[in-house]
């Protein structure tokens, strides 16, 4: 394991999009590629990185401006994580349990030359299987600990209007806004 490179099991050309393609575009070319997230590539350079939970967090949070009008670049993260082709592949998987990442753009000299999933290094070493159940045993508890922290955050009150969507409803004080308890589960 240890003699295995990532460049020896991860996927080249992968499916990329370009930095200045709209969400909307963005969630089209992952639903036809099958893919959950997509490398943002110009001129053969990572620039960006967006994933299905990116273009969601931006329906929600700037549903007003339109999916049709974001660029996929206004939305990802300045910082992304990667791995070079030379890396072993017990040292990527080190790197996605320790940031909780499934996923890695694997880069040689500034290019996006593949993608390393954990599904490339489970279909070549399955023996990782434990070490992921008990990461997502870890990231259960942070998402339990999450929302018992909110719900400590959290005032209920009789009914109103919510600040949210303007619907009438019992509302709850979170964030210092009252809202109800579907725009609370879309937070």
């Amino acid at each position: 394991m240890n003699n295995i490179l990532v460049s020896d099991i991860m996927t080249r050309e992968p499916v990329t999009i370009k930095p200045e393609v709209n969400l909307l575009d963005c969630a089209r070319q992952m639903v036809r590629k099958r893919v959950g997230s997509l490398p943002l590539v110009s001129k053969k350079r990572l620039v960006g990185f967006i994933s299905q939970e990116d273009i969601l967090w931006a329906i929600i949070k700037k549903s007003e401006k339109g999916i049709s009008k974001i660029k996929a670049i206004e939305i990802s993260p300045k910082k992304i994580a990667t791995i070079k082709p030379s890396a072993t592949v017990k040292q990527a998987f080190e790197k996605m349990k320790k940031l909780k990442f499934e996923k890695l753009p694997v880069i040689h000299e500034g290019e996006l030359v593949g993608m390393l999933t954990i599904k490339d290094i489970l279909t070549f070493n399955p023996e990782f299987y434990p070490e992921l159940e008990e990461l997502e045993e870890i990231r259960e508890e942070s998402k339990k600990l999450k929302r018992v922290r909110q719900a400590a955050r959290r005032q209920v009150i009789q009914s109103g209007i919510c600040e949210e969507c303007g619907n009438e409803d019992i509302l709850q004080k979170v964030d210092g806004m009252f809202i109800c308890e579907s725009c609370m589960n879309q937070r």
